[in-house]
């Protein structure tokens, strides 16, 4: 017991496919990784799938791997998930984990 946090850090970048736009995916992500104790980010992309990444403890990790997989928001349909990057770190890069909004080289926001 009290060994897990010895393991490190999972780190993973991920994409998700499907109906994830429009049905609280990002949302969700939010609250599943905040749950498991995730920290990173999720965004809206122009070819209407979620990306982001995201880093915790490896168990968190894998449960939030098999979220995005299988679970997704009630109302989101996943064709598939593509996991990236994926790596032991020691520290985690990121503060909390939060819903970016992405910018258009016009300056205004889309999604």
């Amino acid at each position: 017991l009290g060994m897990a946090s010895s393991k490190g850090l999972a780190y993973f970048s991920y994409e998700v496919s499907g109906k994830v736009q429009r049905v609280f995916m990002r949302k969700c992500t939010k609250k599943e990784a905040e749950k498991l104790g995730v920290k990173g980010w999720v965004q809206n992309t122009e070819n209407k799938t979620v990306k982001g990444e995201a880093c915790g403890p490896v168990e968190s990790i894998s449960k939030f791997k098999k979220w995005l997989e299988t679970e997704g928001a009630p109302r989101a349909v996943i064709e598939k998930a593509v996991f990236t990057n994926e790596k032991e770190v020691k520290d985690n890069p990121f503060k909390s984990f939060e819903i970016k909004k992405v910018r258009l080289q016009n300056g205004s926001y889309w999604a």
